[in-house]
């Protein structure tokens, strides 16, 4: 989804607008709160690991998973990855093949989480804990499902962008969050904050990890000239991104995230930059999103997640994987 401009704005428009949606965000919390009350979950022989967000979409918690799972593999563990598979069609609970899946069977995170351990996509999160579990997993690493209550999860990560906190604290649709900020971080064990800012965390008490996601730049970026485009939670944050690295920005073209882009708007957006004399340039997200046949001409900017001090990440991790 595209976030709604009265999501950030402040005029009488905007407010109006958050004031009329605002009793349909408290029905979706008290959802959320009564489906935690009331959940009886399944409980894998593997260990859970749930990495989630309160907002909806943009705070980086799949290059966070990805972080997490190699930190587990560099222990010496079997991770797998559970993912529901967002905008793809596969139901699951099966491992995907990055050699024979696309995107849109399984979903643009999952082909880029498969670079950190097996994932399995599984609408049913039992099932697909269920399915982790006949493979011999160690620790299943929940993407997303922070909302979800049908495993008992023994370690929680709430994933904040830093920089944009909680937007204006509203709950869907009136703003970005998923809950109520205290309800949802009365849940967590520990808080990641990705990138630069303090939001608020009021009530929480429990550890506050430090993140940046780091641009591997494999492009040589510096003095290029780009024609950029991104379907993802905040297409800006990459826009601002290849700046930082030099690149001279021609044009940046924003989707919402998870976009299935036609091969007809590929065309376009290759035409343009051949009219530009410009390197046409994306996210690794968007890329696995496209056709082998739509990727040709098209670059993309592979981030990183690192922590800042990785032995407090290390001392969270030996809850689910014990010391090394």
């Amino acid at each position: 989804m595209r976030a709604p401009e009265f999501w950030q704005q402040k005029d009488y428009t905007a407010k109006l607008a958050v004031a009329a949606l605002s009793p349909v965000g408290w029905i979706y919390g008290a959802t959320v709160a009564w489906k935690h009350a009331n959940a009886k979950p399944y409980r894998p022989r593997a260990k859970v690991l749930c990495i989630g967000n309160l907002t909806a979409g943009g705070s980086g918690k799949t290059p966070i998973a990805i972080a997490v799972a190699r930190a587990l593999v560099a222990r010496g563990l079997k991770p797998a990855i559970l993912s529901r598979g967002y905008g793809g069609r596969m139901h699951g609970p099966a491992y995907i093949d990055v050699a024979r899946d696309s995107a849109a069977e399984t979903g643009d995170e999952p082909l880029l989480l498969a670079a950190a351990a097996p994932v399995i996509v599984a609408r049913d999160r039992k099932a697909g804990a269920e399915l982790a579990d006949k493979n011999g997993t160690d620790v299943i690493v929940m993407d997303d499902g922070y909302q979800n209550f049908a495993l008992q999860k023994d370690l929680s990560l709430v994933v904040v962008d830093a920089a944009a906190g909680f937007g204006n604290r509203r709950i869907l649709p009136a703003g970005p969050l998923r809950e109520p900020v205290p309800q949802g971080l009365a849940r967590a064990d520990a808080v990641v904050l990705l990138g630069n800012g303090s939001p608020s965390l009021a009530g929480f008490f429990g550890p506050v990890l430090r993140a940046q996601l780091t641009p591997v730049d494999v492009l040589n970026l510096a003095g290029k000239r780009v024609l950029a485009f991104a379907g993802i939670g905040r297409p800006q944050k990459f826009f601002e991104t290849l700046r930082a690295l030099g690149a001279e920005i021609v044009e940046a073209r924003a989707y919402a995230d998870h976009h299935a882009y036609a091969a007809s708007e590929i065309a376009r957006l290759k035409a343009r930059a051949r009219g530009t004399h410009s390197m046409l340039v994306t996210t690794e997200k968007d890329y696995v999103r496209l056709t082998s046949q739509d990727r040709d001409d098209i670059r993309f900017l592979p981030v990183r997640a690192a922590f800042e001090n990785q032995s407090e990440l290390e001392r969270l991790l030996d809850r689910v994987a014990g010391p090394r």
